[in-house]
């Protein structure tokens, strides 16, 4: 069969103001975008006594109530010799009961359809069941956006489960930033903001949100909530304004107007984004379990914005585990309590953004485009599409033991005159991201661990450049690190978060250390000592680890400032105080939480004992990191990390996936450095355990790394490994790898017994 070549998407399009417009708008530019070669275009729907001033991409319109408008439109596809038609379904778009209308069009077309619904009810009329059942029929695959969907098509529908895809509704791909940028921008600079988004009406529970108000201002005074979004047209035509009055009025009377504004527009994609990414907590208080998908929760869950949400059925399934919050339908107080309860805890709101960041990596637009080409192509009876791809020749780690050769050519692949790109797809550098000051610090971290005896070490210019990054990331007037920056050298924010500041710390730490060139040990004391005194102020508990590993790394080259060993007393002091103040019998940890970068917490409590000669924090360090090494053991005796479904959920034994290279790394280095305190052979063998699951020695029995180039994949999924080789991932990698040979050979040096890993020939 031929390469599929002319696709057309049926749909409401822009500038009609709907959802299914903009989702129509968006997959044909996704489309458009992943395979320019594709003949593609849009007939659009439009409403009864409506024009528009579509663009060009939409060749056709019918108007929703012309039966000829239907015949004609098939007439138009037919002629025009289409391989495959997109439908987007909703019964209020067609006209005719329950939307029949439609069928005029549909039964005369000559190519395949594939149909996505976004709405499938659970109790349809006669008519609504009628229309479903005879579209599903005359569709040779039909798309649904969550597995309740998927379920209901097959019990409510009778569809065969072979004839259904499961696709999400796709996000932006856009880079994880903090708040500060958009609000400046915005006007929101000192506010703590709430948001809920989309055209306004009765169901979305607006009024639910605003009588929690008065709770969340008593708890969070700076408190906004922003209702951004145009009253529904439908609404507007039927009823006017009387909605929006009377929220207006609501507000008027809880006294709460100078806490909750209204945006009255329906915005471009751009300002939307802007508004999500000034929000802390993201907002939908819809009233009815009946909503199969919500476009505005799937953009904010992939901005990472923690989420607050009623049960509905979209969100039940998108927030489940840990993703989000759900409260009860049409509950002021538990709605106010649990947003209270993310806007006073940094961690837990951190901690779930990133969870919501990772997990809707596969939710980008460019991905769902790839795969409805692919659901389009096999309707026309193409193959199934190409199975998954090792990247690399893998290790198989149970016939080899030995630790293999440093390779940096992916890492070194991915680094421009700037510096560290953030991300790849697959091992191509994607310059869409920019940088940030995090990967930067870790290659500084690299590049220190690298002038080991024993390795080669890098260029003295990339070394530099990364110190360069860090140097220009220092923002004086804040007194705190920048994270972000665009590939066109702008910075995003005026300042990052406090974990991107510790761990730069920390890598200042190191270069103080480590560096052989006096000109950049000294430069690096020098800011390390400027930049320090902030963290005092942070409530990170990793920022304070972080921070502590950076004064750990100073102390070992320098006379420290007396600055620098008061502070250090301090943060040591308060995760040795989390440390008692959460610890029960079953969890003996320093959060009620586990996320990322765990084992650094612990680590930095050893290596801050081990300096100062106090056997308490020695002994908190070990007691801690034994018990998360429980955790992250499998019964058949694998390394399995802190699945990223268990960031945030409170107490919660951790989930299997999805597992990051970064959580490996900091187990490494943790377990390593509990070895360096009792000279214990467990920790010994954790870490090794712990850097075999790189090699392949986990869940999946799959290497995560190449060993000819040194990429890294991005984590490891249910069914298969993240085939992109981000920075984090490959400088986790490499950094375990230096420290895992470092100790190798030491252990050669003191005849460690036979079965340790040995350096490769």
């Amino acid at each position: 069969m031929k390469k599929l070549t002319r696709v057309a998407l049926i749909g409401n399009h822009l500038p009609r103001r709907c959802g299914i417009a903009t989702f129509t708008h968006d997959l044909h530019q996704a489309i458009s975008a992943s395979q320019p070669e594709l003949d593609t275009c849009v007939v659009a729907m439009t409403d009864h006594g409506r024009s528009y001033e579509y663009p060009s991409l939409v060749r056709f319109q019918i108007q929703d109530q012309s039966i000829e408008g239907y015949v004609k439109a098939a007439e138009f596809l037919n002629s025009s010799h289409f391989d495959a038609v997109s439908l987007q379904h909703e019964f209020g778009i067609f006209g005719g009961e329950a939307g029949s209308h439609i069928m005029e069009l549909l039964s005369r077309l000559h190519m395949p359809i594939v149909t996505t619904f976004h709405t499938i009810l659970l109790e349809p009329t006669e008519a609504q069941r009628s229309v479903m059942q005879r579209i599903i029929g005359i569709s040779a695959k039909v798309v649904v956006m969550s597995e309740t969907g998927r379920r209901i098509l097959c019990s409510t529908y009778g569809v065969s489960p072979e004839k259904i895809e499961l696709i999400p509704h796709g996000i932006p791909d856009v880079p994880f930033r903090e708040t500060y940028q958009a609000k400046a921008k915005l006007g929101f600079i000192d506010k703590t903001v709430i948001l809920t988004f989309g055209l306004l009406s009765p169901n979305k529970g607006i009024e639910v949100m605003i009588d929690a108000m008065p709770s969340i201002i008593a708890h969070c005074p700076s408190a906004v909530y922003v209702v951004l979004g145009a009253t529904h047209p439908n609404l507007v035509r039927d009823q006017g304004e009387a909605y929006r009055d009377r929220l207006k009025a609501r507000v008027r009377q809880l006294g709460v107007e100078s806490h909750v504004a209204f945006f009255d527009q329906f915005v471009d994609q751009s300002t939307l984004l802007e508004f999500i990414s000034m929000c802390d907590v993201y907002v939908t208080p819809y009233l009815k379990e009946a909503q199969m998908t919500s476009g505005t929760l799937a953009y904010s869950f992939g901005l990472g914005r923690a989420v607050v949400s009623t049960p509905y059925w979209h969100a039940k399934e998108l927030l489940a585990e840990g993703r989000g919050v759900l409260v009860p339908f049409g509950d002021s107080r538990a709605i106010g309590e649990e947003i209270v309860a993310l806007l006073t805890n940094d961690v837990r709101r951190h901690a779930m953004r990133k969870r919501a960041y990772a997990t809707s990596r596969s939710m980008t637009w460019n991905q769902i485009a790839l795969r409805y080409l692919a659901v389009l192509d096999a309707a026309r009876g193409d193959a199934s599409p190409a199975a998954f791809s090792p990247i690399g020749a893998a290790l198989d780690w149970r016939k080899r033991h030995e630790i293999p050769e440093v390779r940096t050519g992916h890492f070194v692949s991915m680094c421009d005159d700037t510096g560290l790109l953030q991300h790849a797809v697959h091992s191509v550098a994607d310059r869409s991201h920019g940088y940030c000051v995090d990967d930067n610090a870790r290659a500084l971290i690299l590049a220190c661990a690298l002038g080991e005896p024993g390795e080669t070490s890098l260029p003295d210019s990339m070394t530099s450049r990364f110190a360069a990054f860090v140097q220009h990331a220092w923002n004086p007037d804040t007194q705190r690190f920048r994270n972000f920056m665009s590939y066109s050298r702008c910075w995003l924010e005026e300042q990052g978060s406090e974990d991107s500041h510790g761990r730069t710390l920390w890598a200042l730490g190191e270069c103080v250390r480590s560096q052989t060139s006096p000109p950049r040990r000294s430069w690096a004391k020098g800011l390390f000592e400027n930049a320090l005194p902030t963290v005092e102020n942070f409530r990170s508990p990793r920022a304070w680890a972080f921070a502590l590993l950076g004064i750990d790394a100073y102390c070992a080259r320098t006379t420290p400032h007396p600055s620098v060993i008061r502070i250090r007393g301090i943060l040591a002091k308060r995760l040795m105080e989390g440390l008692t103040a959460v610890t029960t019998k079953d969890w003996i940890w320093f959060e009620d939480e586990l996320a990322y970068d765990n084992a650094r917490l612990p680590q930095s409590l050893i290596l801050t004992g081990l300096t100062t000669g106090n056997s308490s924090f020695v002994e908190a360090g070990l007691k801690s990191l034994r018990w998360l090494m429980t955790l992250q053991k499998t019964s058949t005796g694998f390394f399995r990390p802190v699945g990223t479904e268990a960031f945030g959920v409170s107490r919660q034994v951790p989930e299997k996936f999805d597992q990051q290279p970064v959580d490996a790394a900091a187990t490494i280095s943790a377990c390593l450095s509990a070895w360096r305190a009792t000279a214990g052979e467990e920790w010994a063998d954790d870490a090794q355990l712990t850097f075999r699951w790189f090699l392949g020695a986990n869940d999946l029995g799959i290497s995560l790394v190449d060993p000819v180039t040194g990429a890294c994949s991005d984590g490891l999924h249910r069914d298969r490994r993240n085939e992109n080789n981000g920075a984090e991932s490959v400088l986790s990698y490499l950094i375990g790898l230096v420290e895992v040979r470092k100790f190798a050979r030491i252990a050669a040096q003191r005849s460690k017994p036979a079965g340790f890993l040995a350096l490769s020939a």
